[in-house]
């Protein structure tokens, strides 16, 4: 037995194996077999925790997609900051985090872009939840007097669509630009300044 079929198979442990295979061969040529192979175990175990080729890329586009949350999530629930500083750092660090997933790992990167347009469901749930954290903070500041705004829901969705360019990874290639950090803080003072009391 191999020293990595000596470990329980987790889907955990399927996903980071997936997410290896597919930086090395890409989204049209990793398959099941490959992702069996590189953990050592037949491909019948791997669709015991994921029942075809599709749910497991799905789920390891889901897990991609999911590290992005948490940080903004403890922004969006921090109780210490006013909700226009909040708004601030949650754009800020969803515009970090996605040019760290493009610069860090650009092949990867790259992968999950064609993933992301096959799971379309995932991330349409994965924006959700972005759009209705910015709308917990929104919604915040209206209750503290600190935001104007008359449809949280709508405002939230017009800042995440306004600010598209700093976190949609179809402008990725715009993000190394010399003058990205201003523009980005030209655009993000715009928006919070246009949402205050």
């Amino acid at each position: 037995m191999s020293p990595a079929a000596a470990e329980p198979l987790t889907p955990e442990r399927i996903l980071e194996t997936t997410e290896e295979v597919l930086r090395r061969y890409g989204p049209a040529k990793a398959t099941v077999v490959d992702v069996a192979r590189a953990l050592g175990v037949s491909h019948g175990s791997v669709y015991r925790h994921f029942p075809s080729k599709a749910a497991l890329r799905e789920a390891v586009t889901e897990r991609w997609l999911g590290k992005t949350v948490g940080r903004l999530e403890e922004i969006a629930s921090d109780g210490a900051e006013s909700a226009p500083s909040k708004l601030e750092a949650w754009l800020e660090a969803l515009f970090d985090a996605k040019r760290h997933k493009a610069g860090d790992d650009p092949e990867l990167f790259a992968t999950y872009t064609v993933l992301l347009a096959e799971n379309s469901g995932v991330v349409e749930a994965h924006l959700a939840e972005l759009v209705e954290q910015l709308g917990r903070i929104i919604a915040e500041g209206v209750e503290a007097g600190t935001l104007d705004v008359p449809d949280v829901p709508a405002a939230a969705r017009a800042v995440f669509d306004a600010t598209g360019r700093f976190h949609d990874p179809q402008y990725a290639a715009e993000w190394t630009s010399p003058t990205i950090s201003r523009e980005f803080e030209a655009v993000t003072s715009l928006v919070v300044r246009g949402l205050r009391a």
